[in-house]
């Protein structure tokens, strides 16, 4: 049986349960082969029923003498076995299983494998996994490490393991190494074959670890593969326009701030305009903890693209983002006389003239305007933008056979495994400090009992301050899409602030709001004519008041760590003390832990490494809704293994011949 062959193919797999098994993303042989158990239950110690105790995890094997279905008081139906080898007898029970009683009878031969304890009064074995025994068949479901697979409804793990002891048994001989002999043994990994028996039929942990292991490196290296064949066709297949400077240019620009650029700001600059240079176009991520300056590192980048007559694209995910991005540039560029516009769903084309740069949402994609010579695209939050969507802006230049170089940005730190194994297409840039005057954010959690006395202190801090707050209310459903109930939400909030503090002035921002009252709102809040901004986190990226020192997060313990990261960083821009209050209603254990490592710790790498072992990348960064999936068998603790599985992955490349194989099964892919 081919691994390609249809799941539909197995005996008694009908288009129920095929749509079952696709809702786990089994539709192939080799699907279901590589999917693995989550856990395994130990079920290896064989005794006599005389020798079992309770709590033992044991194996029995004997004679069913009877069964039957009894009922409690209650009204449950249980289904009572009793079951002999030659030291003795024990009583076997299951719950709410009637069908048992139609496929156990007397004399039957059973395994049955599962935990000893007290029923009645009575040493019993409770709910175990069984199998009859015939002839010299091995175990499945019993007598050995038992595999425990992720279901769905109407799909468990004895269906599953079932299915997988067939199919792997007529497709064995299918099952093709395509790694050259001397890698596996360099790498310590086991055949392909082997891999996928010991996942699934272990005689030990080690075995299934090593399997589990080798698969992780496949799964690991497929995803390398694409990343160094993007990156190599992108060097060597895509022209660029190269830019022309010296280092007199950059220093021109750079003396003109109004501030003295950080060791990693410059560091950055350096890789990104060696990049210019070069005939291929740059692919480049820059990403760095909030308010390290990541903008002035791409107006740096934008002003060499505007010296060689080039004009500079800025994409943001939000239209309060592009407002933020079109007055910071046009303040940084005023004095070169460059023309900043910006391009919003409200903008027409015919109001837009001549520019050196474009500023924008996702109408830059959506709009009919083409560029005519666009030198750099800046994308900022890239997770927020999927591979499409850059390209289809970068095909929007007139001269479709030059692409322009390409900047994406992200103020969320992404934890080097997760940039290494999803983003091994580009080159990376990190800033890992912050501007010389950045204050840390002094943050506290604040139980419920305490939330009327914490809202006195930040009234009490605005007046004495002349300070200005935030309150952030948590979207109600997960969703990247603001919904009307989570304005309801914030609406409800902002009523009750300004009932609680009446001689506050509360302004309300969210998504649902249109563009020309979420401008009026967020100029009163910068001009300080509002005290308090009560809003949704979709609208807050990009806010940057210099007043602003309070952070509110209602309903703290629905954010990741990432996001309270990046909310935090709204505040402690001026010279004032700043602070981030974290409410939150029924706080789980793992909720307070993820809370107390924000109190702890300002470092958004550290916590997006701990961000990354609690929820895993698909929930941080939007993964899954952007091309990414999540790792299925590989664990982000397999940092030796991703850097591995990278450079095997540029090896094959470079000797092609050697993994011809490994390269047709990606190109196929």
């Amino acid at each position: 049986m081919e691994l390609s062959s249809a799941i539909g193919n197995l005996p008694f797999v009908g288009p129920v349960y095929q749509k079952r098994l696709s809702k786990l993303e089994i539709n192939t042989i080799g699907d279901l082969l590589l999917h693995i158990p989550h856990k395994y239950l130990d079920f290896r110690e064989s005794l006599n029923i005389n020798r079992t105790n309770i709590g033992d995890a044991v194996t029995v094997r004997g004679e069913v003498i009877s069964i039957k279905n009894l009922y409690t008081k209650r009204g449950k139906k249980l289904q009572i076995a009793s079951v002999k080898d030659k030291s003795g007898e024990i009583t076997v029970i299951w719950f709410n299983q009637p069908f048992l009683i139609r496929s156990i009878y007397p004399g039957d031969i059973l395994s049955l494998s599962g935990k000893i304890d007290w029923f009645n009064r009575k040493k019993t074995l409770i709910s175990p996994e069984y199998e009859k025994l015939t002839g010299d068949g091995k175990p499945i479901h019993t007598g050995r490490l038992v595999p425990v697979y992720p279901e769905t409804s109407g799909l468990s793990s004895k269906w599953l393991r079932s299915k997988i002891n067939f199919a792997f048994s007529k497709s064995r001989s299918d099952i093709k190494e395509f790694l050259p002999l001397t890698t596996i043994k360099k790498l310590d990994l086991v055949d392909l074959g082997k891999a996928i028996e010991n996942v699934h039929f272990p005689d030990s942990s080690d075995e299934a670890e090593k399997g589990r292991r080798r698969l992780a490196f496949n799964e690991l290296l497929f995803y390398q593969g694409i990343n160094v064949f993007r990156k190599i066709s992108w060097k060597n297949n895509i022209p660029s326009n190269k830019l022309f400077f010296t280092p007199n240019d950059i220093t021109k620009f750079t003396d003109s701030l109004p501030f003295t650029l950080t060791g990693s700001q410059k560091k950055a600059i350096q890789e990104i305009t060696d990049d210019l240079k070069n005939k291929y176009p740059m692919n480049r991520l820059l990403e760095g903890d909030v308010g390290s300056g990541k903008t002035v590192v791409a107006a740096t980048a934008a002003f060499v693209s505007f010296i060689n007559g080039c004009q500079s694209v800025f994409m943001a995910p939000t239209q309060i983002l592009a407002q933020q991005h079109f007055d910071t540039l046009n303040s940084l560029f005023k004095i070169f006389k460059v023309r900043v516009n910006l391009l919003t769903s409200d903008i027409k084309k015919g109001d837009i003239g001549r520019s050196d740069m474009f500023v924008g949402t996702h109408s830059l994609i959506h709009s009919k305007i083409d560029f005519d010579k666009v030198g750099l695209v800046v994308i900022d939050e890239q997770h927020r933008f999927g591979v499409e969507q850059r390209e289809h802006l970068i095909k929007k230049t007139r001269n479709k056979t030059i692409v322009p170089h390409v900047l994406t940005m992200t103020a969320t730190p992404i934890p080097r495994t997760v940039a290494l194994t999803f983003y091994g297409d580009l080159s990376l840039s990190t800033l890992n400090e912050l501007p010389a005057g950045r204050q840390e954010i002094t943050t506290w959690i604040v139980p419920s009992q305490k939330r009327d006395g914490a809202y006195k202190w930040i009234y009490k801090n605005i007046k004495e301050t002349k300070a200005q707050a935030y309150v952030i209310c948590p979207l109600i459903e997960e969703s990247s899409v603001e919904t009307m109930q989570s304005v309801k939400a914030v609406t409800k909030q902002y009523r009750e602030i300004k009932l609680l503090l009446p001689n506050l002035k509360v302004g309300l921002l969210h998504g649902k709001q249109k563009s020309k009252e979420k401008t009026d709102v967020l100029d009163k809040f910068k001009k300080g004519d509002i005290d308090i901004l009560v809003a949704t986190p979709v609208v807050e990226v990009g806010i940057d008041v210099a007043n602003a020192t309070i952070m509110v997060i209602e309903g703290a313990e629905r954010f990741g760590l990432a996001q309270l990261h990046q909310l935090r960083g709204r505040v402690g821009r001026g010279k004032k003390k700043s602070y981030c209050l974290l409410f939150g209603e029924s706080i789980s254990p793992k909720a307070l832990s993820r809370l107390n490592a924000l109190q702890k710790s300002s470092s958004g790498f550290e916590l997006a490494e701990l961000d990354l072992k609690l929820r895993g990348p698909g929930e941080i960064f939007g993964l899954k809704q952007h091309g990414h999936p999540e790792l299925k068998i590989a664990s982000w603790q397999d940092v030796d293994l991703i850097k591995d599985a990278k450079n095997i992955a540029e090896e094959a490349y470079r000797y092609p011949s050697k993994y011809k194989l490994f390269l047709e099964i990606l190109a196929v892919a």
